[in-house]
């Protein structure tokens, strides 16, 4: 971090971290999902994990036009050299997860419209030589975030091999996945 801990409370900020990666920032403009999925469903690991995730993020912005990738030994999700003023490789989204009794939490953030300036206050994901963008920067247009959210949406459920569902209103989401799984809905 660039600025001390104390210095992030006095702006309201709060700082954890119980997963992998390193410092990030999660804030409007953002992207933020956490799924939650039992690996041994697949027969598969945290690595699989990472990577599906990546694959679904990657699959969301190509849809908007976006050429995005991986980085050997950087995850997350990347655009460049040509994307960001920077002339370099550039971070849209973070990955960051853990994985405890095979049961998956935390996830990934990727900017939509996220003021960049933020990110000023951190070195994220502790890559001291990598910049961030942002869909909208990367258009140069606004991006609506729930046209976002719908993409990647569709995306996560084609690369994971789920149905998705809009959850019913008064009823949390927790709970009808696991009436959707009782009922032998179709999953992994």
């Amino acid at each position: 971090m660039i600025v001390a801990q104390c210095g992030l409370a006095m702006r309201g900020w709060q700082f954890w971290v119980d997963r992998g990666g390193d410092v990030t920032f999660h804030g409007p403009g953002q992207i933020v999902g956490y799924p939650i999925f039992r690996l041994d469903a697949w027969r598969e690991g945290p690595l699989w994990y990472v990577r599906r995730l990546e694959a679904a993020l990657i699959e969301a912005l190509a849809a908007l036009g976006i050429a995005a990738g991986r980085i050997e030994g950087r995850p997350g999700v990347w655009v460049g050299p040509d994307g960001p003023p920077s002339g370099g490789a550039a971070k849209v989204a973070a990955i960051g997860v853990r994985v405890s009794r095979g049961v998956t939490s935390h996830g990934f953030a990727l900017n939509v419209s996220t003021d960049l300036s933020y990110f000023g206050h951190i070195v994220p994901c502790g890559l001291a030589d990598a910049a961030v963008t942002s869909v909208e920067r990367l258009l140069g247009r606004p991006a609506p975030l729930r046209e976002v959210e719908d993409l990647v949406i569709e995306a996560l459920g084609r690369v994971f091999g789920l149905e998705m569902a809009e959850a019913e209103a008064g009823q949390p989401a927790w709970e009808q996945a696991t009436s959707a799984v009782q009922t032998g809905a179709r999953g992994p």
